[in-house]
């Protein structure tokens, strides 16, 4: 994934590569502001994703991993509690629920639960309008890089359909000068990883 910040819509613009299943390797996701494409390498054509799309099944991935929670939501704190995280172990977190504070937010509603003490996120539920539960993601095997401890996996469950999990492995962070060209629809045919 290669991503940077616009700085005047404080969103993050993504481009999202996916190296597996065998079946999915070589397919884009581009999100830039309130659009979001895919692109299929096969068919050789790029397919733009609703809101309403986005919101739901496989798609809203690209959105829980993408979140600007600085400055999209205001938290509100709910109390402590204790919850399991992805291997079931217990952990001591803060709950809070986060509100949608611009138009731009990808959810109206979101929860988290951040570990006492390391304040490292351990558990998020994301919420459609409706205040249905659309995706829950837990973050785990933490590890420094860019100069924090950040997670090097995210499983996220389809609160809809809890068969449907993915299972999004990050690696080699690093600050690169990412093109401006890469976060253009017409460029998805080109893009070639560096």
């Amino acid at each position: 994934m290669h991503s940077k910040l616009d700085p005047s819509t404080h969103q993050y613009r993504s481009l999202v590569r996916y190296a597996a299943p065998a079946r999915d390797v070589g397919k884009l996701v581009l999100l830039s502001g309130s659009s979001m494409w895919f692109y299929d390498p096969a068919a050789k054509a790029s397919i733009r994703i609703s809101a309403q799309q986005r919101l739901i099944g496989q798609a809203s991935n690209g959105d829980v991993l993408t979140v600007n929670l600085a400055h999209d939501y205001k938290p509100r704190l709910l109390g402590g509690e204790s919850i399991e995280d992805a291997d079931h172990k217990p952990r001591d977190t803060w709950h809070l629920e986060l509100k949608a504070a611009t138009p731009e937010a990808a959810y109206s509603r979101l929860e988290a639960w951040i570990e006492k003490g390391s304040m490292r996120p351990v558990k998020s539920k994301f919420y459609s309008d409706s205040g249905r539960a659309l995706k829950i993601a837990y973050y785990r095997r933490y590890e420094p890089a860019l100069g924090a401890m950040r997670p090097l996996e995210t499983i996220i469950i389809d609160a809809v359909d809890p068969h449907l999990l993915t299972k999004v492995t990050a690696s080699d962070y690093r600050e690169e000068d990412v093109q401006e060209v890469w976060f253009q629809r017409e460029y998805l045919p080109r893009f070639s990883e560096p």
